[in-house]
């Protein structure tokens, strides 16, 4: 069957969402209207498989709607690519045969908004180590420290984090669980940032917040392991992010060329889209835009088709995510030359788009990180 994207994703629900998109960046709101369409065309199920409820897509295809909804609100795709990681993890679980997620895919089935706690100031290790601590309770664990760049912080109802247990007879061991929202858990209201405001990324205090057993889906040791966990928040979120900032290039570049084919030079008299340095510079973006969507897809592939690629896959995973920045930022600044001086004013799109796409410098992988990696994987490591 072909993949259509407007069945999931209509071009009336994008034409509305980028409508409330620039209200929601003037505004530092989070976008509940577009969560709730979103939702009611089913799409916080995308990856849930049929069975349970969802329409079954595979990576390869969440990707391609990913980008689809980047064109239309960044900070919204931003926000939802956090809960379709954790949906994303789960379906890596279930096609290898690895049980403990089901209840994320069920709840997603449900409609519920599963956000991501993973990320902690001045922690480098990121999914490698963890100053939360995680402290047995019963058969599960209760969870106090703080996460930060918390998308999604004003409406998720299950939140995916992790937390080092140093108690247990086998500590250390990396955590990695699921929380409710309860009177343990505090939103800081705090993100007032340059872009991606809608994303709503707020800092969570968690103090004592429990995971029951059924909901802690991993203990693994601390520092980089083969465990699905590990490959499948890496490889669904490096995508994923991929996704998002390679629809803002999309965007970018449609706005560009839509820009000089109105715009009428006064010295030719002819459109700027006969000139041959404004030709120049859209055909370096259009150049630069189309080596990533296929690099995306192949690996979604790769995900979805459980393809072997051993030792090289966090190269080729951080390297697509830290490639899609890189060509994203380098089309936004390249669309704004082009548009000329209107793309400097705040109310432009041309304007927030430069600003968004700033964010992913520093998602992981961020440079120093994508680099090193593929450096080892070259070099070997680094000698002591």
């Amino acid at each position: 069957m072909t993949f259509d994207p407007k069945a999931y994703l209509p071009d009336d629900l994008l034409d509305r969402i980028r409508e409330r998109a620039p209200i929601h960046d003037r505004e530092n709101t989070f976008p509940e209207r577009d969560l709730e369409e979103l939702r009611d065309a089913g799409y916080l199920r995308i990856l849930v498989p049929a069975e349970r409820g969802g329409a079954g897509l595979g990576l390869e295809q969440a990707a391609v709607l990913q980008q689809r909804l980047a064109t239309a609100a960044p900070a919204t795709a931003l926000a939802i690519n956090m809960h379709l990681v954790w949906t994303g993890v789960a379906k890596v679980f279930s096609d290898r045969g690895v049980p403990g997620m089901e209840f994320v895919q069920d709840g997603a089935a449900r409609g519920e908004v599963f956000a991501f706690g993973i990320s902690e100031g001045g922690n480098d290790l990121v999914l490698f180590g963890s100053d939360t601590a995680a402290v047995p309770q019963g058969d599960g664990y209760a969870f106090t420290g703080t996460k930060i760049f918390t998308s999604l912080a004003p409406v998720w109802t299950r939140l995916g984090l992790h937390g080092l247990d140093t108690t247990s007879p086998d500590a250390p061991k990396l955590v990695f669980a699921f929380i409710d929202r309860t009177d343990a858990v505090t939103t800081s209201d705090d993100w007032d940032t340059l872009g991606m405001r809608a994303t709503q990324s707020r800092t969570t205090r968690l103090d004592g917040a429990v995971a029951a057993s059924e909901h802690v889906v991993r203990r693994i040791d601390p520092g980089p392991s083969p465990d699905p966990i590990i490959f499948g928040i890496f490889s669904v979120f490096e995508l994923l992010l991929a996704s998002v900032y390679t629809g803002i290039a999309r965007r970018a570049l449609d706005l560009a060329v839509e820009t000089v084919q109105k715009r009428t030079s006064k010295k030719t008299g002819l459109t700027y889209s006969q000139d041959p340095d404004i030709r120049r510079r859209i055909a370096d973006m259009s150049l630069a835009y189309d080596a990533l969507p296929p690099q995306i897809a192949a690996l979604a592939r790769d995900v979805d088709e459980q393809a072997d690629n051993g030792a090289r896959w966090f190269t080729l995973l951080s390297g697509t995510k830290h490639r899609a920045v890189v060509m994203a930022k380098h089309v936004v600044d390249e669309a704004i030359l082009t548009a000329g001086g209107g793309s400097y004013f705040s109310s432009n799109e041309l304007s927030r788009l430069y600003r968004d796409v700033l964010a992913g410098m520093f998602h992981p992988s961020d440079p120093e990180s994508a680099h090193s990696t593929a450096a080892s994987a070259l070099l070997g490591p680094l000698e002591n």
